[in-house]
């Protein structure tokens, strides 16, 4: 009997996916842990192994097949000895069909032509929400229109899309013009102005680019978030200079064995934060407050497909040099779509920091289910008053981002207190 090669479910929130590629063709042998296909889910694209030996029967899914459900037949396997007539009795009741592959877009259609004889054409019309239609024209042309008393559909437009500019006014009064209905045209109602670009071909030029799984799933998730979530927002100033002293000297002395970022000072602040303050640490749960026992700390990760936050686990737990190279490692397989569910699933805060970019300062949206983000800024040379004299200080802008119905205001003033100390004091985090 041929054997069956399912859609895996790649994490526990996994209900379908998108058949990327596949390493295997018809009439290929295939053993077990063998690489068959990619996955695309809603975070990353995996590799699949085969489970069991066998040859290639036939491949069910196109490869680029979006929306493929879980637990679906996407492939067959033939046993030793079997047939291609054997692959005619499988019982594919269990199959879920899955969408083709998608098309490319198809080009626009031409405008329509007009029904007019070709020696009188007419200018191009939009219907409005009542019917009517409306006939385009430049301002000036139905001023000199009105004016000179003519009904603009006799008139044939030779501007852009065949809307009707002031010579083609110029040319209906010399041969003589159609007298207008004066009262029929200011009854007329005229439609949106979307409606009139739209109608009208005046839309600008651009690229559809079909969302992949992660998009769609960013979209989804982040307008869920600022939609449902009370967000609200407390920002601090921290002055880094030791911080900055600190990590230069670290770095000095590794060395090469590792290198420290700014980041992973402030993953590291954070989480011995949120031990200090751990009704930060916590989520909405509908019917209560979950407050976690672990600071695992999510990282926002910028990758061409989207944002993704591979977690840094325990991070309070993790000396600087640890989290450094977790980081990295975590990053790098973000960017090339390698991270497995549970190295992006199940963090407890994030934090997302734009410092490199240049930006001073930024809301983040949470990421739920977690309650707080917290937003980094760039670090930057600013006066500041230091025992009544005004000094110079590199000082970074940090905004928490925070879900009212889990941690209150002064929860999340007291996280930030604490955050400030330890970044302003770094040697602390090393005790």
């Amino acid at each position: 009997m041929p054997i069956k090669v399912l859609m895996p479910a790649l994490s526990p929130t996994m209900t379908e996916g998108k058949l990327a590629k596949w390493h295997v063709s018809t009439g290929d042998t295939v053993n077990s842990g063998d690489i068959i296909a990619e996955i695309e889910t809603d975070k990353a694209t995996m590799e699949v192994e085969a489970v069991e030996e066998g040859t290639v029967g036939r491949l069910l899914i196109d490869e680029g097949a979006e929306g493929v459900a879980v637990n679906s037949i996407i492939a067959l396997l033939l046993e030793e000895g079997e047939g291609d007539g054997a692959l005619d009795d499988v019982d594919m009741s269990a199959s879920v069909s899955a969408p083709a592959a998608p098309a490319p877009p198809p080009a626009a259609a031409p405008p329509p032509v007009s029904a007019a004889p070709i020696e009188t054409p007419k200018p191009p019309t939009a219907a409005a929400a009542s019917g009517v239609e409306r006939i385009f024209a430049s301002p000036l042309a139905r001023r000199m229109a009105e004016q000179a008393g003519l009904a603009l559909d006799g008139v044939a437009g030779s501007g852009p899309n065949g809307r009707i500019v002031k010579r083609d006014i110029e040319t209906a009064i010399a041969g003589g013009g159609v007298a207008a209905a004066p009262a029929a045209a200011e009854a007329a109602p005229q439609p949106a102005p979307a409606a009139a670009v739209a109608a009208s071909g005046f839309e600008p030029e651009f690229e559809l680019v079909p969302a992949t799984s992660m998009r769609k799933t960013i979209a989804r998730r982040l307008s869920e978030s600022k939609q449902t979530v009370p967000h609200f927002y407390l920002s601090v100033e921290c002055e880094i200079d030791e911080l900055l002293a600190l990590r230069k000297s670290l770095n000095e002395k590794a060395d090469g064995a590792f290198k420290i970022s700014v980041n992973d000072l402030v993953v590291r602040a954070a989480a011995l934060a949120l031990r200090h303050v751990p009704a930060a640490n916590a989520s909405w749960a509908g019917d209560g407050i979950r407050y976690y026992k672990s600071a695992d700390i999510s990282v926002a990760v910028a990758t061409e497909g989207g944002l993704i936050t591979p977690v840094v686990r325990q991070a309070d737990n993790k000396g600087l040099e640890a989290i450094s190279n977790e980081t990295k490692v975590l990053a790098a397989k973000a960017r090339d779509g390698k991270l497995m569910p549970e190295e992006y699933e199940g963090g407890t805060f994030s934090i997302s920091n734009l410092g490199m970019y240049g930006i001073r300062e930024f809301s983040a949206v949470i990421n739920p289910p977690q309650a707080c983000i917290l937003a980094v800024g760039a670090g930057e040379a600013r006066p500041v008053v230091k025992d009544g004299a005004v000094a110079v200080a590199t000082v970074m802008n940090c905004t928490l981002s925070v879900d009212h119905r889990a941690v209150d205001g002064a929860v999340g003033a007291e996280f930030l207190q604490v955050l400030k100390g330890l970044l302003e004091d770094p040697l602390r985090m090393l005790l």
